[in-house]
């Protein structure tokens, strides 16, 4: 079953919470008093955009489509045909930005490794580490037919 992250903007203050956890738990010790310590410093895999008025976090939409994974010269984006999460290979990454370039949703960043960053969905975790630890319940792990049927 296909799941997205969805933003709630009404409802995010822009904390950045979201963004600190993520790079915790992309951290080599998972820690958050030990995570700036590290070498290459930890990234976010998703990135709060707005004002102190409206904000919103920013992850990938783990399209259905995928663009980036058609625009990868070296392979390394790919979307698994069973679970549909988009992943980026980080040992394939070339640093070319085509997703980057290609990315509907702006969700695709530059990490500091010249390698493209995007949301994972956290496989370590059993959720996303960015819906579970935001504090204003501002992002939502749904079932992407959930969210269709939400729309209509």
């Amino acid at each position: 079953m296909v799941k997205k992250i969805i933003p709630k903007e009404e409802h995010c203050i822009g904390c950045q919470l979201c963004e600190i956890y993520c790079a915790v738990e992309h951290s080599k010790s998972k820690n958050i008093y030990k995570f700036l310590r590290e070498y290459p410093e930890p990234s976010r895999r998703v990135i709060v955009e707005g004002d102190a008025e409206t904000s919103f976090a920013l992850s990938c939409r783990h399209c259905d489509d995928a663009p980036c994974v058609k625009a990868c010269i070296s392979g390394a984006m790919s979307k698994n045909p069973e679970t549909g999460v988009v992943s980026n290979n980080l040992d394939k990454c070339v640093g070319c930005w085509m997703c980057l370039m290609v990315c509907p949703y702006g969700a695709i960043h530059k990490g500091q490794e010249k390698i493209a960053l995007k949301c994972d969905f956290c496989p370590d975790a059993d959720e996303p580490v960015c819906v579970v630890s935001c504090p204003q319940e501002a992002l939502v792990f749904v079932d992407d037919d959930k969210e269709d049927k939400s729309k209509s």
